[in-house]
This record gives C-alpha cells, structure tokens and sequence, in this order.
C-alpha cells in the first residue's frame, strides 16, 4: 500500500532545536490521516560534524582524482586518509539517529511504526526552511532500514499548488535538456542515455547562450528540464547557479520567468545532473515546481552517469518517480569503493501539494483504470487524498446530480452575462464579428453604382487653382463634371464633397451653384457634436435640406467602421439641418423609381417588404458599454469585392461606356490617400490599401440597403436581449450536459474544444445566410466555465 508521510521541522534551528515537529501520515485508500507532535532538542555539534564531514568528501574526492561537476579549490584540500573519512562518516550517522531518537521525538516514531508496514511503499517528505537540514543524509536515519520501501524527499516550508494549464497529450516525453560547461567532465554520456529513451522529444542545448534558453523555455511546453554540466550552491545554500557555457553562470532568479511559464504549461520535473544542487533546488521550489531530482554534494562524473542511466532506465520502463530513485541511488553503493559516499547523493525535492508524476502521465497514456499512486493535495497543514483506480476494473464513477448540473449552468451562464454587460467582452466580440464576416463567400460587384474617382494626380494638377489646403478640385471643374455626368442620365449623384465656401455672387463658383439646382444631385454636409466636432459642414448654399444628407461616419473603439447612420437629429445650432444621411437620401431616390414604397418611422423603416430595425442604445449585439448607438444605427453588411470606378480624366475624354452611368447611383469623392478621409473596415487586415477612402464607405452603405430591398441579399441583425440570454445559457447548458456523462479528464477537454469548434461553425454559418450576429465570445466562456464546473463537481461529489 502507498503512504505519505511529512514531517514538518517548524520554529527553530539547530542551534536552538525545534519546538514544534509534526508528523502527518496518509494512505491510498483515505482509511488513515493521522497527526503527531513533538519536538527535537538543540544539536549545536551536528553542523560542525557535517561541515567536517564535506571538506573530507571533497578532499577525498579530489586526492583519489575524481572528474567532479564542480570547481574545487585546492587551498580545501589538506591530506587525509580514507579511514579518517570513514570515522567522520560513521560520526555524522550516529549523530543524527541519536538527534532522532531523542524522548521529545521518539514519541512520533513508536506510533509510526504501529501504522506502518516493511510492505508499504512510503513517501517521506521534510519539509523545512532551514538550508543546512537539506543538505543532512536523512537516510542514514535507522527509521528508513526497517521500511525498504521508502524514499526521502525534500520541501521548503512554504509552497502552494502550481498553477497548470491543461496540456493534451502528444504521447512523447518533451525533454528540454541543457548540456552546459562540459570543461574537465563527460556530458555526452548524459545525452547518450536521453537520446536512448523511447517515446519522447529531446531538443538539446550545448552550451547555449542566455537568450536561447529563456526562449526554450518561453516558446515551447516541456515536460521534464535536464542540466549536465557544472553548478554550485553559494550564500550557504541559499542560491544556486549553473554554468550554462564556459562564460556565463546563472541563477534560477536570473530565469524565474521564464521557468514560471514553464511551469504554468506543463513543466513537471526538473533533473540536475551536477554539483551542489540544494541550492538550485531550493529556489526552484519557491517557483512551485512539482518535483526535482539533485545532488546534495559534489558528484563525481561517473556516478552521475551512473546513476542517470540507471533512473532512467527504471523510470521509463514504469516505476515510480521514488521507486526509480530509490532504485538507481541504492546501486551506487556498490561504486563506494572507490567513490565514497556515492548513494548520499540524489535526492528528491518534492512540491507537496502535487501527485508524483510517472512516465505513463507524460507519455499521456495513462489511463483511470490503472493503478495510480496516491494523489494529494495539501493547503496549508491538510491534505485531501483523492480516488484510486485499479488495473482491469471497471469503476462506476459517481456524479453530480441533474439539479447541480442546472445550477451550475445558471450561474456560469449569469455570469458570463454580468461580464458581457459591463462590456468585457466587446473587442473580442467585434474582432470575431470581423473574422466571421471574412469567411462569407465572396460577393459578385453591384453594378447599379458608379463611383467616380478624385485622386492625387487629379488634386495635383489643378492645385495652383484651388484654395490652400483644399483637398479636391476647382469649382468649375467640378461643375464640368456634373454637367457631364448628368448628360448619361444617371438615376441620381452623390456629391462625397464639402462645397461650404460656395458663393452663388463669385462668377468663378457661378456655374456649380446652377449645376447643384438639378433635383438629382444630393450634397454633403456634417452635423455639428459637441463632443467630436464642435463646428460641423454646412452644405453649399442654395440647395434644398430636402437634398442634402450628412456624411458623420461612426468608428468602434479599434477604429473600424461597423455601423452606418441612416437618420439622427441635429442640434439646433448644427450648420447641418438635414435628419437623413447621404446614403440614405440616395437609397430612397433610386428605390422610388424602382416603385418601392418607403415608410419612415421612429422604430424602423420599411422599404416595400424589408424592415430596418436599429440598434437599441445601451446593449444591443455586441455593443454594450461606452458606445453611442444613438440616431438610426444598422450595422454595415460589407461587401468584400470593390465597387466600378472611373477617373476624371476618362470623363473628360469621354471615355466611359454610357451605361456605367444611366441609370445609376454616382458618388463622386476624393480617393487620394493624402487626405483624411480615409476609414478601416472588418476586411483591412486582408486587403491592401488597408484603409479605403470614405466614398467607398459611402458606396457600402448604400449598396448594403438596394440589394437587400432589390436582391433579398440579409441584412446584419442582433437578437434581442432576452435572446441573447437564451443562446447562451443554452450552450453553457449544453457543454455542461455532454461533459456530466464523461468520466475522464482527457474526454472532458476534448470535448470542450469540439463544442467550441462547433459553436463557432453555427455562429459563421447564422450569420451567413440569415444576417444574424448571435453572441459567440460570451458563449465559449459559457461553454468553458461551464464544463469546467460540471466536471469539478464530478470529481468532488466522486471523492
């Protein structure tokens, strides 16, 4: 049977002993949680012993010729005999089990051994923040002969759970290893054995520069991190540095985010092969690292080989990470001979709160009928055992009832809900808007508009003709174009240019204001804001308000032109009197000869059967907050092919085929992309120029409400607010049922990301064929939360 012992060495040292040592102990099957206290006096003399007991190891070490993984100093060495190194040795043994077997703590020891099997596998952590006590051999301690089957582990004091986000499986171990300074040692062994391993993904780096392993780390997800090379503990095993190449050194703080990523995408153990690792350790641990394996001393180069092929060997072929351990360090005792002390040197560092990892879980061919080591979660003091499965049984896994799953789906989806309408989701939900409107199939070119160009070689060359800073062309020729124009008897003209400075008294202007009097031409002009443009456009002078229409455009926070308006009030004291928009002025011209009836009222307006409706102020879509939706505001149903254009130039020379212009909607306005009339649309990130000159928008408009009057081509619609709450606490309902009658964690997520490709697949094809803009961003979340909770639920109403 699996246990989990901890014993936790609370306030104090070893100067002054430890006032409070608890020792807590766990089994698989949740039938034993037990806690005992004690304490453990004062040992001034055990880190003189130790201390003595290093500068012999490195001493001997060094004298017998050993490649070690770390500088030795040779002022350190001083002459010695293995005999004396032996009796120091055998002093240090004695004195910790003496230390150990002290009344204050022999207490917790008799009643272990009550509770406690040589049959029983056992993990034995301790955990402390005092740095010399990781360095002590524990497992010289007599407790550890009567149980074979245990293995000692090391912790820091204070740690919490790492935060994990969840990895699918790849069925390869991903292994990042790094082979730092080799100067004076053998690596290769070291990445001979990884490159033996089966099932997995190596990437090495020899000798790599800072730079390449911070992006190794930062860029790709890993499972397991190894360094071979050389290393050391310093500020008394506070800190640990490693050698990456033979300039520069590093210490975890100098990688710490770099690592925490790591660690967030699946990072589950850290293997450093090389010198002095307790201090590495103990700052890998503040990081939350499920586990490590390191050298407590300096190692020599062939038992760090050694003992590297054989963990390997057994913990690929299925042991446990402590098994393997175990395993591979007691198999370096018969090296001592001629390295002592070799079997002191592994050791585990173990992240409490985290379930050993085997090869099968990073293979992610594990399953949840297999036998699975005790899974424990500590908070705090406590830990939670979790189920166990058993090889070729068929476990009924029990669930949360029906009522839990509704509930659960009511608070995900108010949730998701209260987030939506403080306007969290608002980017994304436009972004997507965009990318589902990108995936339409491509429209054909309506040909019942005309767009005629005014562009920067035009400008340029009438520019000694015009007032400084005007961006356009002279009045007179402009009243040239028109009479042009109206000679192909278009159905009406759209004049995308601000004429405010027209004076019917200068000759010079004389002729445009006649050309203007014709009832098919529709002027410019601008409303005046308060807030964007205190001034406004006034239209030129002369010409009816019932043939002008303003041209104010509307841009999202991104600066993407989504909405169009067709009619607003304007301030009294606007220079722009005229409620109806450009576009909308010349819709409704060119559908009253086509015989449509229109029908203009507050709530909508009725073109023969099409019924616009505008958006609601306040919350409509995806517009939630700190958007003025004010005025009559549609949403603008882009098409993504360009619409017919003809310069100045062919007018002039007469070059243009009649029936471009009979007939049919023209706009005239400045295309150079000097001026600042130029917008984004939902196709700027796929199109060049990304952003197109205002006429066009212009034309967007206009064209979005003939073809929907003449070509039942949809209209962009947003369900009411109560049907927004219903599609997605429809599929925070839907996620939350499939993921209830699924029983494994992989299946679960699997399934989520289907639901999400699912959903997103019906939002792009509504949207399609009928128009409708139905929320998908705050549905994932709905989705997502929502499966998670469910699948939570199972998991604590199971265990």
């Amino acid at each position: 049977m699996s246990k989990l012992l901890v014993f936790s060495l609370l306030g104090g040292d070893l100067n002054q002993g430890f006032t409070v040592v608890t020792a807590q102990l766990w089994d698989t099957n949740q039938s034993l949680n037990v806690k005992f206290i004690g304490s453990l006096p004062a040992v001034p003399e055990l880190p003189n012993i130790y201390n003595k007991w290093r500068l012999l190891y490195e001493a001997v070490n060094y004298r017998l010729g050993k490649k070690q993984r770390i500088k030795v100093h040779q002022q350190d060495i001083s002459n010695i005999s293995i005999n004396d190194f032996n009796d120091v040795c055998q002093q240090l043994q004695r004195k910790i089990n003496t230390w150990l077997k002290s009344e204050s703590f022999q207490n917790i020891e008799v009643q272990l051994r009550t509770l406690l099997s040589p049959n029983d596998e056992i993990r034995v952590i301790f955990e402390t923040s005092v740095a010399l006590l990781h360095r002590l051999p524990w497992h010289l301690w007599d407790f550890f002969a009567h149980y074979p089957k245990a293995e000692l582990a090391l912790s820091n004091q204070e740690y919490t759970s790492p935060q994990l986000l969840q990895k699918f499986p790849t069925g390869k171990v991903k292994i990042l290893a790094i082979l730092g300074n080799s100067v004076g040692i053998d690596i290769e062994k070291d990445r001979s054995w990884l490159e033996g391993l089966a099932d997995t993904q190596v990437k090495f780096l020899v000798e790599p520069t800072r730079r390449e392993l911070d992006e190794q780390l930062w860029n790709q997800d890993w499972d397991i991190l190894f360094f071979a090379g050389h290393s050391t503990s310093i500020a008394d095993g506070e800190i640990g540095q490693i050698d990456i190449n033979q300039t520069d050194s590093l210490t975890i703080s100098q990688l710490r985010n770099a690592l925490k990523k790591a660690i967030l995408h699946g990072l589950k153990l850290a293997i450093f092969n090389s010198c002095d690792g307790i201090g590495l350790a103990r700052n890998l641990a503040d990081l939350n690292i499920p586990q490590m394996i390191v050298m407590r001393e300096a190692i020599p180069d062939f038992i760090a080989q050694e003992f590297l092929k054989n963990f390997l060997s057994a913990f690929a072929g299925g042991k446990t990470l402590y098994s393997a351990v175990r395993e591979a360090r007691e198999r370096l005792q018969g090296l001592e001979n001629d390295f002592p002390c070799a079997s002191w040197l592994p050791v585990i560092c173990q992240n409490p709160t985290t379930v050993p990892v085997n090869w099968q879980e990073l293979c992610g061919t594990s399953s949840n009928n297999q036998f699975q080591d005790i899974a424990s979660i500590r908070s705090d003091s406590h830990i939670k055992s979790l189920e166990i499965g058993f090889t070729n049984s068929k476990i009924l896994t029990p669930r949360c009832n029906l009522q839990t799953v509704l509930l659960i789906s009511v608070i995900i989806a108010l949730s998701t809900l209260a987030f939506r309408y403080l306007g969290i989701f608002q980017t994304a939900e436009l972004q997507t808007l965009d990318q589902m409107l990108r995936l339409r199939p491509k429209q054909d070119q309506d040909s019942r508009l005309l767009v005629v160009e005014i562009t920067e070689k035009d400008i340029q060359s009438y520019q000694q003709e015009i007032v400084r800073g005007t961006k356009s062309i002279p009045d007179y020729k402009l009243a040239e174009l028109l009479h042009k124009l109206q000679q192909y008897q278009p159905r009406v003209i759209g004049l995308d240019i601000y004429r405010d400075s027209l004076d019917p008294e200068k000759p010079d202007q004389r002729n445009l204001v006649d050309e203007l009097k014709v009832d098919t031409i529709v002027v410019a002009c601008k409303g005046k804001d308060s807030k964007f443009d205190p001034q406004g456009v006034k239209p030129p002078r002369k010409v009816p308000v019932e043939r002008q229409g303003f041209t104010d455009g509307i841009e999202d926070s991104d600066h993407i032109v989504r909405r169009q308006i067709l009619m607003m009030a304007q301030e009294p004291s606007s220079p722009c009197q005229t409620n109806y928009s450009l576009s909308f002025q010349l819709v409704t011209r060119y559908l009253f000869a086509e015989n449509i009836n229109i029908d203009v009222n507050k709530d909508d307006i009725k073109f023969g059967e099409q019924v616009l409706q505008p958006l609601k102020p306040g919350h409509s879509g995806g517009y939630q907050e700190r958007v003025d939706l004010g005025g009559f505001q549609i949403l603008l149903n882009y098409r993504d092919s360009n619409f017919s254009k003809v310069s100045l130039e062919d007018i002039f020379n007469d070059k243009i085929n009649p029936d471009l212009v009979k007939d049919k909607v023209i706009l005239i306005g400045v295309t150079a992309n000097t001026v600042s009339d130029i917008w984004s649309t939902p196709y700027s990130v796929v199109q060049q120029p990304a952003r197109i000159p205002g006429v066009l928008i212009q034309a967007q408009m206009v064209s979005q409400i003939i073809s929907a009057v003449l070509d039942q081509r949809v209209m962009l619609w947003v369900l009411p607010y109560w049907g927004d709450i219903l599609w997605i606490f429809g599929w925070s309902l839907i996620s939350g049922l499939i993921i209830w009658r699924i029983d494994s964690r992989l299946g679960q997520g699997c399934t989520m990301v289907a639901t999400v490709i699912v959903l997103y697949g019906v939002c792009t094809v509504i949207i399609s064929i009928s128009g409708a803009w139905v929320p998908f961003v705050p549905s994932v979340l709905a989705v997502v939360g929502s499966g998670a909770g469910i699948a939570a639920g199972n998991r604590i109403f199971a265990g």
